[in-house]
């Protein structure tokens, strides 16, 4: 007989918790790798250069709290244990990106978005909604969603100040790491979201980065 007790409904919503106070709390996230932007110096920016850093790195780190709660959302409701537990391993590895562009804005002189929790919630709606719908269009979400992530990171590689290698590299990592996100979802069974379910995610992904740009 197995002696591994399972997490109890009382567990997960402990682990939720303390998932959603790590994800919302500016400087509770702790990485489990170390933070690229360490291998270059701090660049020399003028006022509009750091804003536009800062704008920019605020749009990253709000898009990682809305993958976190995606994946906190699809993990919850998983039918498979090794989509769960997939799930949860990328759910780490996006909190990696938390950290390090929460500590980018730190240096930046800069803050979260005040709509993170606004985010926040939505998103975990949105991913428990996938997961109950069924693995295939979890993972398809998952698919699509990275995507556009990696879209808006190769735009942020080219709108960074020119100086700015110590933000590039904290987004050259984030999007290696999404593009294997996506791939892991495809190959896992997730099925291709059709072109205009993809256009309303486009739509919603831009009414996010327009509002977090500033707030």
């Amino acid at each position: 007989m197995s002696l591994t007790r399972q997490p109890s409904r009382v567990d997960q919503a402990i682990g939720q918790f303390d998932t959603l106070l790590r994800t919302l709390v500016p400087k509770a996230a702790q990485p489990y790798r170390p933070n690229p932007a360490l291998q270059h110096e701090q660049p020399d920016l003028d006022e509009t250069e750091r804003k536009h850093a800062a704008g920019l790195m605020r749009i990253n780190h709000t898009g990682e709290v809305c993958a976190q709660a995606l994946y906190q959302g699809q993990a919850m409701t998983a039918k498979l244990e090794e989509v769960r537990d997939q799930m949860t391993l990328a759910a780490q590895e996006e909190i990696d990106h938390l950290a390090w562009c929460d500590q980018r804005l730190q240096e930046l002189d800069s803050r979260t978005s005040l709509l993170n929790p606004l985010f926040y919630g939505l998103s975990f709606g949105i991913g428990a909604a996938a997961g109950k719908a069924g693995d295939k269009y979890s993972l398809g979400f998952v698919a699509a969603t990275e995507d556009q992530v990696c879209h808006h990171l190769e735009e942020h590689f080219e709108s960074l100040p020119a100086q700015d290698e110590r933000s590039r590299s904290i987004l050259r990592q984030m999007h290696e790491d999404e593009a294997h996100h996506a791939d892991w979802a495809l190959q896992a069974g997730g099925v291709e979201f059709p072109r205009p379910v993809k256009k309303v995610m486009t739509l919603l992904s831009k009414v996010m980065t327009k509002s977090v740009y500033r707030i």
